[in-house]
């Protein structure tokens, strides 16, 4: 099905009810693997950080990495999870080139951490999601495709496979169906799993960077006709890797089970691929069902059996939580609920926050994150975080505008110019001759020069209509390339007019 044949977004709300469910998975910070001692180190040359663990080789035994045990503890107390006293591993058995061993040692019926939630917000309405589950698991390798032109498997000459990334520790965190977002369940997936960015950023546990596959969501949706208690046939969109995409994803998606139960058609419970370029997505494979992957417990792994005073210790040991930390930097920047959730869903608030901590001022900072560069992030359909410019970056334009070597326009080419590659911003000021013109020599003469060539706009300014100094003012701007103080270039116009301010 292509974009023109979805039905409208109100259509499709009309007649049917939106039921959600996200799976995220979080590449854990750990030094070494899951079961192994193998660096998790990125950047390595292929398949150098294996050993017979990771690749499965016959007579090798994993063991588990207490630090992902601990992890995955900790992400389980701050979504208000219960923690399991005794829980284990299982194998999740099917065959795919990435996966070495010819099975994931996962957590099937038995998780680290189970039943909670997590609230989030969407335009001042508190939604609730609620947890089904937390657990432990690895990562598989990283097939590369090659000879297609798409990049994937179908149409490819051959594929390279690179074990590094194989056994690297993950969290998947699970949620129960989502019920009752109605329209606003695109913007609800897209909330959640800023939200939990955020909680996992601040847990310490992980990056969670979505454009480096740190954070990876599967959004599964269905569509069930209002009043309907059973349930829709779903679809699972895999390893969307952005805020936007997650929101994009879900949209498409319920556009597209609407089209296809429309026209008396049957939806196929299977995964998709999502497709930045248009927000489409595309048939991947028939999904499994549980059963399928012939789960049963792993038996070179004792269970994990965390106590309860290990797991109080971490609990009193948790960070400033984001909705906490929130309401902390609000009140300190002295801005509206609403426009922090705004902060939110662009992810600027560790980029606002180490701005600040650079030196600049609070509304600065949020100004030039929330503005000028979220536009140019969204343009590039990328997080603002991925953009080209540093925090000390931007608190150094803030800098040289607070000092008045540059006016707003003279910033905005500034970073446009470090987004482009070329340099910092003194260093991009200097190559582009940025600076505000502040010689009042010059000042003076591009004054003389505009008011001689708008004798009547001088005449009504001096006859007491102030308001059109303005004119004048844009023509010096305008003579001066924009470069001019245009707050001393008005009292520059009226000093020599005689008029008081």
């Amino acid at each position: 099905m292509t974009v023109t044949e979805l039905v409208s977004y109100e259509d499709a709300l009309a007649a049917y009810e939106p039921v959600m469910g996200l799976e995220v998975h979080v590449e854990l910070g750990t030094k070494t693997k899951m079961f192994c001692g193998c660096s998790t180190t990125l950047g390595a040359e292929p398949n150098a950080q294996t050993c017979p663990t990771c690749l499965g080789l016959p007579g090798s035994l994993p063991v588990v990495n207490a630090t992902g045990v601990e992890s995955a503890i900790k992400i389980g107390l701050a979504l208000n999870c219960e923690i399991a006293e005794w829980c284990r591993f299982a194998r999740k058995n099917y065959f795919y080139p990435d996966m070495p061993k010819n099975f994931q040692t996962s957590q099937y019926d038995e998780p680290i951490a189970f039943n909670g939630y997590l609230d989030v917000e969407v335009d001042g309405e508190i939604f609730r999601v609620e947890i089904e589950r937390a657990h432990m698991e690895e990562d598989t390798g990283k097939s590369t495709h090659v000879g297609g032109a798409t990049g994937r498997i179908h149409g490819a000459s051959h594929s390279l496979l690179d074990y590094n990334r194989a056994g690297i520790p993950l969290i998947e965190i699970v949620t129960k169906p989502i019920v009752g977002a109605g329209e606003k369940a695109p913007e609800v997936a897209r909330a959640y799993v800023a939200e939990l960015r955020e909680l996992i950023k601040a847990l310490g546990v992980s990056e969670a960077r979505m454009e480096m596959g740190q954070m990876r969501c599967d959004v599964n949706l269905s569509l069930r006709p209002h009043g309907a208690e059973k349930f829709g046939t779903r679809s699972e969109t895999k390893n969307v890797n952005s805020l936007r995409s997650v929101e994009r994803a879900a949209r498409f998606e319920i556009q597209r089970h609407a089209a296809v139960l429309g026209g008396g058609g049957t939806i196929i419970q299977e995964t998709r691929h999502f497709h930045e370029e248009d927000g489409s997505t595309t048939p991947g494979r028939v999904k499994e069902e549980a059963e399928d992957y012939r789960y049963f417990p792993e038996p070179d792994l004792v269970p994990v059996a965390p106590s309860r005073e290990w797991v109080e210790k971490l609990r009193a040991d948790l960070p400033e939580l984001p909705r906490v930390r929130r309401t902390r930097l609000r009140e300190e920047w002295g801005i509206s609920h609403h426009e922090m959730q705004s902060v939110l869903n662009a992810g600027a608030i560790d980029l606002i926050t180490a701005t600040i901590d650079a030196g600049a001022d609070a509304g600065a900072a949020r100004k030039w994150w929330m503005g000028e560069l979220a536009r140019r992030a969204n343009e590039e359909g990328v997080e603002p975080a991925a953009l080209p410019i540093t925090p000390a970056q931007v608190a150094r334009v803030c800098a040289l505008v607070d000092e008045g070597s540059l006016n707003d326009k003279l910033a905005r080419q500034t970073i446009e110019g470090v987004l482009a590659g070329e340099g910092s911003p003194d260093e991009v000021v200097a190559a582009r001759g940025l600076k505000v013109v502040s010689d009042e020599g010059a000042l003076g003469t591009a004054v003389d020069e505009a008011i001689a060539a708008n004798a009547a706009i001088a005449d009504k300014i001096r006859g007491g209509k102030v308001a059109a100094a303005g004119a004048l003012v844009g023509a010096v701007m305008k003579a001066t390339r924009g470069q001019a103080d245009a707050a001393r270039v008005r009292e520059l116009i009226l000093e020599k007019l005689g008029v008081e301010g």
